[in-house]
């Protein structure tokens, strides 16, 4: 009961913040609205005296039967246009219907998210659960650091957008930079939206020149932040280089289009941190690395990674004991085909000569003499 008030109230809280921005602009759009819509109005007038003027000349009688001729077209294609509305109201449920699902999943995932890694244990066994444990809770920790890095990139575009609407006079400066911070959460389409909604208010409140320089503003913020900011604080909070997360949104956005290019960078942070920990494992079998040289990011994970540097090491001792072994029957030999070279022919009366014995070679012989003693007995 505590556990699922608790994750109510983050909820809860989550869209108070959100309703909170939404209070504090909300009187800014009210107050500004009525003067933006007769800038709207007096827009609307200057272009259409611009057209009838030179060098366009253009007649009210073209214009009205250009609206004459756009409303014909209209009627005539009323039943596509009622078939496209009817096919955005079911988008629409459908993005209703995802929201709704996502808030009971959020709701879960806050209230049940520490019973999951335990689950995982039960269901994969202690050993395979413990290394479920800790790569899964890494890949975790990595997606977190994606989200913080995209929100700073986010608030950094909003903020330099934001100061550059206001010097330019922009009305809505301050809910253009909200709208921008919110809209870089989604790749491509966000920036774009953002952008057009600030070139277009600024050519109808401030003309073209404001525009075009609000435009120029938007360009360049977005290149920074796209080749030069986003990489760099992407690849330092999911440790990938640069050039991976650029590389990353390229190859899933060609494949993939606007979705590849949004999970593109989470899903390449992925397979990276499972890669890493798969390397980890190996050096730890192969003593290139000790448990105290590696990061563990549970305590599951730093008892697999003892288990595994204690097994890698009795491994590494077996294989060279194994060697030592086979070394001194070597030597055993060559020893004796020394001694049968140096003395010359053996006696006929003499016994046969006897090597030394190997450590593999007596093993060997106490193995036999432990199967065949019983025998011997009987």
């Amino acid at each position: 009961m505590a556990r699922a008030l608790a994750a109510l109230t983050v909820i809860l809280g989550a869209f108070g913040i959100i309703g909170g921005v939404i209070a504090v602009l909300a009187p800014t759009v009210q107050s500004q609205i009525p003067e933006l819509r007769q800038q709207f109005t007096d827009g609307i007038k200057e272009v259409q005296n611009l057209v009838q003027g030179p060098p366009f000349n253009i007649k009210d009688d073209q214009i009205l039967d250009a609206l004459d001729q756009g409303s014909k077209w209209l009627q005539q294609r009323s039943g596509d246009i009622a078939n496209t509305v009817f096919q955005g109201i079911s988008v629409v449920s459908s993005v209703a219907v995802t929201l709704v699902v996502m808030l009971v999943l959020t709701f879960f995932f806050i209230k049940d998210g520490q019973d999951f890694l335990p689950w995982v244990r039960r269901l994969t066994g202690r050993r395979l659960g413990w290394h479920l444990t800790e790569v899964l809770t890494r890949s975790w920790n990595t997606l977190s650091g994606y989200i913080r890095a995209q929100a700073l990139v986010s608030l950094i575009d909003a903020i330099f957008i934001g100061i550059g609407l206001a010097v330019l006079n922009v009305p809505l400066a301050m809910v253009l930079a909200v709208l921008t911070f919110f809209a870089g959460f989604v790749p491509i389409v966000g920036a774009f939206t953002a952008g057009f909604i600030a070139v277009v208010v600024a050519l109808v409140a401030n003309g073209l020149t404001t525009a075009i320089f609000v435009l120029l503003i938007i360009v360049a913020v977005q290149q920074i932040e796209g080749n030069i900011l986003s990489p760099m604080l992407q690849s330092k909070a999911m440790d990938l280089h640069a050039a991976i997360v650029l590389l990353a949104v390229l190859v899933g956005g060609g494949i993939f289009g606007i979705i590849g290019a949004f999970l593109a960078v989470p899903v390449a942070a992925v397979v990276a941190v499972w890669m890493r920990y798969l390397g980890d494992l190996t050096d730890l079998r192969t003593g290139d690395k000790t448990a105290k040289d590696i990061h563990f990011a549970t305590d599951a994970g730093s008892i697999s990674g003892v288990q595994i540097e204690a097994a890698g090491r009795a491994m590494r001792d077996r294989l060279a004991s194994f060697r030592l072994g086979h070394n001194e029957d070597r030597s055993a030999d060559n020893a004796v085909k020394t001694d049968q070279s140096t003395a010359g022919e053996v006696s006929p009366d003499a016994g046969p000569t006897k090597a030394p014995e190997g450590a593999a070679t007596k093993a060997f012989h106490k193995i036999t003499e432990a199967v065949t003693g019983p025998f011997k007995k009987n």
